[in-house]
């Protein structure tokens, strides 16, 4: 078994969180060990569809996948796979109506998604606002936000898989009532420290934004008009807060329900914790990312390999639907009927530095299209073949594909660019699609930080080779129109949503943060996020500086 090369912050990311323990709490597994778990367990799913079928060459193929960082799966997975909890999904949405059994049925199953190593997403819409009458007792409603506060209390108290805090994505619809309080809703130092928050903008709301003109109000549970809002206005209030905290974020609900996959099973009100994934309740997705500094050949792109790392992506996603130990039964039986898979992207900017091209440049969107459009191109082609062989997924017949032709499809979704946070810690690569945050940081990692040298930069100094600023930029250096290029080019190729943030220095002012929203109405984006630089106390990352070496 050749040992693995890793970077020193990828040995204490395995150690901290993913190498397994004895009874003692000493690891007692290591790095190949780990990739060959996962290998083999995964592969066994091959056998549901065939029961003479020899899993040796398949678990081989993702082996190589895993322990060359070609490939990997999303954190559950690696945690979980081949061990008792078994629980291998990183995204999962619950439904809340507006009733206290409803939201305390959704509070449980959020505590078992969270201590199988889950996140959560929620839509607070359905719940009355605050101040309502509740007919039962004859008093008033606390609103979605008090509920919210619930959530965030129960997370607090459950680490995931015994690895790390859970994490959730809150959403409300622009026209509640209780809009206001929900944007603000993190003003306050500390609050909901485990939520990430998003406001679903509708046509209604954006038609009114660009005439200036005032939007309605939308009682929940009468339907009935319960005041208006000057667009404008709640607008400036989320580039106020954006600015503040970098919550709210913005997801387009419309766009992402005008290509939903399955209409006939219901509208998508919510997404996973980073705003990528949006999914139906009861739905979970697996994830995995392509490590893009794995197929550069030369100058460009050796799109052959890619395509192999793509049918091996889709082939070892779809078998995590069938391997995976549920959390909830109502969970599994939604997830088998959409078979939902999310094959994204990680090493994008590093990509561009070793090909020598700036992320703020056409070349860059020009790149990101053409690698994009490859994936989902041959996602759609591995999904064909895999339908003919294991039929298509049980909800086809509800979905938009009978109608466009289409005849054979064994995954409702195939395409997703997550943030790979410490996946790509482990493959030592950019996250993502993001650019470079800094070519030095500290990083905190659970209880340590960590002092972190960017790979490429640090090969390029030691080798003497010239360190261009024009190839070499971080985050802070690229405009915000950049940012959201880079995005809406990811996003014209992939099925699902692209976690993307705009980063803002920290002397950025909440006018630039609006703009930067503004510019996004119109990039048939499915959300947007933005960060200005040290707007929460207790960042995870901090950049260096590169002539002091000192962090800030």
């Amino acid at each position: 078994m050749a040992k693995i090369r890793l970077t020193s912050t990828a040995e204490a990311v395995l150690k901290k969180r993913y190498l397994s323990r004895n009874r003692e709490g000493k690891i007692s597994e290591t790095p190949e060990r780990l990739f060959r778990r996962v290998a083999h367990a995964i592969a066994l799913a091959d056998l549901l569809f065939d029961s003479q079928a020899s899993t040796e060459a398949s678990a081989e193929a993702f082996e190589d996948a895993l322990t060359s960082l070609s490939f990997l799966p999303n954190t559950p997975c690696l945690m979980n796979a081949g061990k008792p909890l078994g629980q291998l999904a990183a995204c999962f949405v619950l439904p809340i109506e507006d009733s206290l059994e409803s939201i305390f049925e959704a509070l449980k199953d959020t505590a078992l998604i969270h201590q199988s190593g889950g996140g959560t997403g929620f839509s607070f819409s359905r719940l009355r606002p605050h101040g309502d009458t509740v007919r039962s007792t004859h008093g008033v409603s606390s609103g979605p936000v008090s509920f919210m506060r619930v959530f965030d209390m129960a997370t607090e108290t459950i680490k995931q898989g015994g690895a790390r805090r859970g994490a959730n994505m809150g959403v409300l619809h622009v026209n509640h009532p209780d809009i206001e309080e929900f944007i603000r809703a993190k003003e306050s130092l500390g609050q909901f420290r485990n939520f990430n928050l998003s406001i679903a903008l509708d046509d209604i709301f954006i038609n009114a934004l660009k005439k200036g003109n005032d939007y309605p109000l939308i009682h929940p549970r009468t339907g009935s008009v319960a005041g208006r809002k000057s667009a404008r206005k709640i607008l400036e209030m989320m580039a106020e807060c954006a600015w503040e905290s970098g919550d709210p974020g913005i997801l387009f609900i419309d766009t992402v329900n005008r290509t939903n996959p399955t209409p006939g099973l219901g509208k998508i009100e919510a997404t996973n914790p980073c705003g990528e994934q949006p999914l139906l309740p009861y739905e979970s997705c697996t994830l995995g990312s392509i490590n893009l500094t794995k197929v550069i050949n030369g100058k460009g792109i050796n799109y052959r390999k890619l395509k192999d790392l793509v049918h091996l992506g889709v082939h070892f996603l779809d078998n995590v639907i069938e391997v995976n130990r549920y959390p909830i039964r109502q969970i599994e039986e939604m997830t088998k009927k959409t078979r939902k898979i999310g094959l994204g992207v990680m090493g994008f900017a590093d990509t561009l530095i070793l090909l020598g091209i700036p992320y703020q440049s056409k070349e860059a969107v020009t790149l990101a299209e053409e690698i994009m459009s490859c994936i989902n191109d041959c996602a759609v082609g591995a999904s064909i073949r895999l339908a003919e062989k294991r039929g298509n997924f049980p909800a086809f017949e509800k979905s938009i594909y009978p109608t466009k032709g289409i005849k054979k499809r064994r995954n409702a979704t195939l395409t997703t660019v997550a943030p790979t946070g410490t996946i790509s810690l482990i493959a030592g690569v950019s996250s993502g699609i993001e650019p470079v945050f800094a070519f030095r940081l500290k990083r905190r990692i659970i209880d340590s930080v960590i002092k972190e040298i960017h790979p490429i930069y640090e090969r390029y100094k030691k080798e003497k080779r010239p360190v261009s600023k024009k190839i070499f930029q971080t985050a802070w250096d690229i405009l915000p129109e950049w940012h959201l290029k880079v995005q809406a080019a990811f996003q014209k190729y992939t099925e699902s949503a692209v976690s993307k943030t705009v980063n803002f220095p920290a002397s950025a002012t909440p006018e630039d943060i609006e703009k930067a929203f503004l510019m996004a109405l119109d990039m048939d984006l499915k959300g947007v996020t933005a960060y200005r630089d040290k707007s929460r106390p207790a960042q995870t990352l901090a950049a260096c500086s590169l002539k002091s070496e000192e962090c800030d």
